[in-house]
């Protein structure tokens, strides 16, 4: 392929649950822009409309689909049999891939998509379009080893992997956590793995954290402590908790902002909002922008979803995670493992308590010390290698 031809980059990200796919292909999308290179994204997220899109970066939006359980999916707003709307999305993106003709494909998490419904595309693009390159990008870890290894051999997910896929990118580092091992992953399958390490965000400017400060009410010295659940879906026990501390009537020297996200259930929302009113403290359902005010806070109490931390990461700032330990526990084992590494304190949710929240956010505040030292030497590398994996690519074609 000529150096001076578009590229063009096709992205499928599910989004059945909560903001994590969108907001990682997104990152990955804005940082692979480059002149002459388009980038597609199709996805289920009903919210995908409300962030801003860079120019030659667009989506494709297929019909939202929720979780009911491991294996249960219904559609999310149109009232049609759950097959049908399937069937809708799989030909939408057959036809998109058929049509933009991508020379990357990159496939976020689930190898066959939801409900295999990406394994035609995957199969077109081996049969009639062989020189595209057919990425699998995982997060860090997907779930506990014994689960992963059942779940994949019972989907034939390990023979999809060594015959439809060119490359696998773990995003993440193979010394914190090493799914090769953990997963099993066969010798045929392993010169495919590439581990980019963590996926940066986003810094913003000084001035613009300033602002946002000014604009909450808080004085120089004043600290603030944000609360996020990411989508939300099943944040309601950390809001809970954090809320109960607050009205327990015991001073802390803090500000609180909390970010419920906008798949909380209504009811739980508005029990938030209302409380928090009572309190005076700011709640949003949405912010656009989180690593504004992940770098407008002093402390960051988070479920440790992978997308939140790397943007809490990027933004230097210490963070409490409460991770959730079902369905899956990927949250879990992130926490313990950047733990191990003074990246973040932790409690388990089933230790969680107001007194142990008020304890532990406070013992952050006097000795953030040794989170920021940490930090500072973290090196967040994803962009960096997957941008070097692209010039690989584009100057084999030339």
């Amino acid at each position: 392929m000529p150096r001076n031809s578009t590229y063009n980059i096709l992205m499928y990200s599910h989004d059945t649950y909560g903001l994590g796919h969108i907001r990682r292909s997104m990152a990955i999308a804005t940082h692979l822009l480059a002149p002459r290179i388009n980038i597609l994204i199709l996805t289920g997220s009903p919210i995908a409309g409300r962030f801003a899109f860079p120019e030659q970066i667009d989506f494709v939006r297929i019909p939202g689909m929720i979780k009911m359980t491991n294996e249960e999916y219904l559609p999310l707003s149109i009232k049609i049999n759950a097959r049908h709307a399937l069937d809708i999305r799989k030909n939408i993106i057959t036809a998109t891939a058929k049509t933009f003709q991508p020379h990357l494909f990159i496939v976020d998490k689930e190898p066959f998509g939801l409900k295999r419904e990406i394994l035609p595309t995957l199969q077109w693009l081996r049969r009639c379009r062989p020189t595209t390159k057919a990425i699998l990008g995982l997060r860090d870890i997907m779930d506990d080893a014994e689960t992963i290894k059942r779940d994949w051999h019972r989907k034939g997910v390990y023979k999809i992997l060594d015959e439809l896929y060119s490359e696998i990118w773990v995003y993440g580092i193979q010394e914190f956590y090493d799914p090769i091992s953990e997963y099993s992953i066969s010798e045929t399958i392993r010169p495919k793995m590439h581990f980019t390490g963590y996926i940066p965000r986003k810094i913003p400017g000084k001035d613009a954290v300033k602002n946002l400060r000014k604009e909450l009410g808080l004085r120089t010295d004043e600290k603030l402590v944000v609360v996020t659940t990411g989508g939300g879906g099943d944040g309601y026990a950390v809001m809970d908790t954090y809320l109960s501390m607050l009205e327990s009537g015991n001073s802390l020297p803090f500000k609180s902002l909390l970010i419920t996200g906008p798949f909380m259930p209504k009811n739980k929302r508005r029990k938030v909002f209302k409380r928090a009113r009572r309190l005076g403290v700011r709640t949003y359902h949405f912010y656009r922008q989180m690593e504004k005010v992940f770098a407008a806070a002093d402390i960051v109490v988070s479920m440790g979803g992978y997308n939140t931390l790397c943007e809490i990461l990027s933004q230097g700032t210490p963070s409490l995670v409460i991770p959730r330990e079902a369905p899956r526990k990927e949250q879990f084992i992130r926490a313990q493992a950047f733990q191990r590494q003074k990246l973040v304190d932790y409690i388990p949710l089933s230790e969680l308590h107001a007194d142990v929240l008020a304890k532990r956010i406070l013992a952050l505040l006097d000795n953030p010390e040794p989170y920021h030292q940490a930090i500072s030497h973290f090196r967040l590398t994803g962009i960096e290698t997957m941008q070097q994996r692209l010039l690989d690519f584009r100057c084999k074609k030339s």
